[in-house]
């Protein structure tokens, strides 16, 4: 595993270690950013859609529905995404090279499923979010990548974006999710790289 060290040129360099890799793929290139949440991955899948012309898919579109949140459901380490339907909706599709990918996001303020979105593929494709890199979505990317943070920094990001009352609910329910689904998967060990979300 590879961990970078200088915090002023890793994003630079991971994305043009993307452009090298999409260049000499001869298929359409998937690629998983998974880790610690408040740690720069939907910052930095912004970052690298901006620098590549490329399509960026979020795991926050598939938490489950209401009638699929059973206690069975939610005792699974990264039970509460819906990663059948995340399956079955793009992964597959993206690579068996499915030129036109329609798929719902699921609002978290209605409970419910949106209107279908169509999206072009194209030759890379990002998956943004914890519980990406769940194993049985894993061995469809290309390429893996785990943002880490210091507990410190995670918790002042949080109150920073989400105030202190919704730090509370990071706090007590989101995070020891995570932190399960992170060890009880060996999910950073098995990524390609590790970043420390600390600053671009």
């Amino acid at each position: 595993m590879l961990t970078m060290q200088s915090e002023v040129k890793k994003w630079d360099y991971i994305v043009e270690k993307i452009s090298r890799l999409a260049e000499n793929a001869d298929k359409k290139m998937l690629i998983a950013i998974d880790g610690r949440c408040a740690s720069g991955k939907t910052t930095f899948a912004g970052y690298v859609s901006k620098a590549l012309d490329c399509n960026v898919f979020h795991m926050d579109d598939y938490f489950l529905r209401p009638e699929q949140r059973t206690a069975e459901r939610l005792k699974e380490p990264g039970g509460n995404v819906d990663r059948e339907r995340f399956n079955d909706e793009l992964l597959i599709p993206l690579t068996k090279g499915t030129e036109t990918i329609e798929y719902r996001k699921f609002d978290c303020h209605t409970m419910s499923l949106q209107l279908p979105v169509t999206v072009s593929s194209k030759k890379i494709n990002i998956v943004e979010g914890a519980y990406s890199c769940h194993p049985d979505l894993i061995d469809k990317y290309d390429l893996k990548i785990f943002f880490d943070i210091t507990k410190e920094l995670q918790r002042e990001r949080i109150l920073n974006r989400n105030g202190s009352k919704q730090w509370e609910v990071f706090r007590d329910r989101w995070i020891p999710m995570e932190e399960r689904y992170f060890e009880e998967f060996g999910i950073r060990e098995r990524c390609d790289m590790c970043v420390n979300g600390y600053s671009k």
